[in-house]
C-alpha cells in the first residue's frame, strides 16, 4: 500500500506536516472535541428554543459584530456566540447573557477549548 503524502495539519495556524488529518499535537485535542459532540445533553442544548433565543439576543446586543476583533479596532461580522465560561464547566451559566460574546469564526476557532 502506498504511503500517504505529507500535508499541513488541519488545525488553523498549525504548520506541522502530517499524514493524518491532524498532527500529533492537535490529534488529541480534536478527539476531545469529537467526544464532546457525542454528549447527547450537550449537543441537544444547542437545538433548544432557549438557546436559539438567547443567541439572537447576544448577537443583537453586540450589533452582529465580533467583540474580539472590535477590541483590536477591526469591524467584522460575528457568526458565533461563545460561552466565556464553557457549558461543560458550569451548566448553570449556559443561558446567562453576561457569559456570552459574539465572535467571528476565526476568533472562535482561535480560542483554546
Amino acid at each position: 500500500m502506498p504511503i500517504k503524502a505529507l500535508h499541513l495539519c488541519c488545525k488553523p495556524g498549525c504548520a506541522a506536516l502530517t499524514r493524518d488529518r491532524y498532527c500529533t499535537n492537535h490529534k488529541q485535542e480534536h478527539n476531545r472535541y469529537n467526544k464532546e459532540r457525542n454528549d447527547k445533553e450537550y449537543v441537544s442544548f444547542y437545538k433548544t428554543k432557549e438557546w436559539v433565543q438567547i443567541r439572537k439576543i447576544a448577537l443583537a446586543r453586540d450589533r452582529y459584530q465580533c467583540v474580539s476583533c472590535k477590541r483590536k479596532g477591526i469591524i467584522k461580522q460575528a457568526e458565533m456566540v461563545h460561552h466565556k465560561i464553557p457549558v461543560k464547566k458550569d451548566w448553570s451559566k449556559r443561558l446567562e447573557l453576561t457569559n456570552l460574546e459574539s465572535l467571528c469564526e476565526a476568533c472562535h476557532n482561535a480560542i483554546e477549548h
